[in-house]
């Protein structure tokens, strides 16, 4: 009756209200919004220039090859040099440093012939590290300069690996992407959990496509280089869709702020895990931005070896995505059950 007294339906609002509404809603002060964006943007430039800003070697792991006499100089002339930069290990001759080398057990190796000094590098494992070793290959025999051997180099058609490099951002946001438009365009759990899934496949053959043929920064196998980074993205997307199933916008916010303030720029794939500051390498290979560029460079120029691991973490955070969203999916049962257990109220 009061509808009818009024001259308003009980699910129309009076006009202007949404207006009034919006007009009397608090708002932060001016001050504290500048702040806030002030810290996130000081907290964006640490978390990326930091790590580029104290890259440097530290217990990059070499082989030597050479006389113990010899290989005790060259260690210290290292540590004077680059202090507590390479940790060295001898091997026989010039064939176990290479077999080393492509089994991703070291970044490169010296030879130490009197004759015919050789450094050897890989740089299709870390540019960078190539680059350290290229310059103090000169340093070694001032009268004999070392030749230079790229045992493991980067595609002719991307030599500096600018491509590789370049295609860590998109693998993040990609995740985050997906996990942000799931959340908001589709309603049910399920649907969610199958949308990132199926993304995950159809962006990890793009990307793979685009970096492989198009740009030529990927060799060996595309559907390996697919498979990695789908992994990727599935593990970024169900990990946070299940956060978000949890704790809301900020689960979603949360996780998605470790993987692109923590994960990307510690992944160290512009440069390797070990050049970036102690422990923080360590740190940036047990997330998914770390494990799949070790595991792409991996798969990728060195038909695999070395991709054990990146892999197993990289499947650990598929798991846990998957049990955050299955716990998310009990919670949400557990919440709309006694709803409809309640029996409506008749008046």
């Amino acid at each position: 009756m009061s509808a009818q007294l009024t001259g308003h339906h009980p699910d129309q609002a009076p006009e202007h209200a949404p207006e009034h509404a919006a007009d009397n809603r608090q708002r932060p002060p001016l001050f504290a919004v500048i702040t806030l964006l002030t810290a996130l943007l000081t907290v964006l430039l640490i978390a990326f220039a930091w790590p580029a800003a104290h890259s440097e070697p530290r217990d990059v792991p070499l082989a030597v090859v050479g006389p113990e006499p010899a290989v005790a100089q060259v260690a210290k002339g290292l540590e004077q040099a680059m202090p507590g930069g390479f940790e060295l290990s001898a091997v026989p001759d010039r064939a176990a440093a290479v077999q080393k080398i492509e089994d991703r057990d070291v970044y490169g190796a010296i030879v130490l012939d009197p004759q015919s000094p050789e450094v050897l590098t890989a740089s299709a494992g870390s540019p960078a590290v190539a680059q350290i070793l290229t310059q103090l290959s000169s340093r070694m025999s001032p009268e004999t300069p070392a030749k230079v051997t790229d045992v493991v180099p980067l595609p002719a058609d991307d030599p500096r690996g600018a491509g590789l490099a370049a295609g860590a951002l998109p693998l993040v946001l990609g995740g985050i992407i997906a996990a942000g438009a799931l959340t908001q365009l589709v309603k049910s759990g399920s649907r969610r959990m199958a949308g990132a899934i199926g993304f995950a496949i159809t962006g990890g053959l793009a990307l793979a496509a685009v970096l492989q043929y198009w740009l030529g920064s990927f060799e060996g196998s595309y559907w390996g280089n697919a498979g990695v980074i789908a992994m990727s993205i599935a593990a970024i997307s169900l990990t946070l869709l299940g956060l978000e199933w949890l704790l809301g916008t900020a689960g979603l916010a949360l996780g998605a702020a470790v993987m692109m303030l923590l994960g990307n720029p510690l992944s160290g794939l512009t440069s390797a895990p070990e050049m970036l500051p102690s422990g923080w390498g360590a740190l940036g290979q047990l997330l998914p931005p770390g494990a799949a560029s070790t595991a792409l460079r991996s798969v990728s120029f060195f038909d695999g070896a070395g991709a054990a691991g990146p892999l197993v973490v990289l499947g650990c955070w598929l798991l846990a995505g998957l049990t955050l969203c299955g716990l998310g999916a009990l919670r949400s049962q557990r919440v709309v059950q006694p709803r409809h257990e309640a029996k409506p109220v008749t008046v």
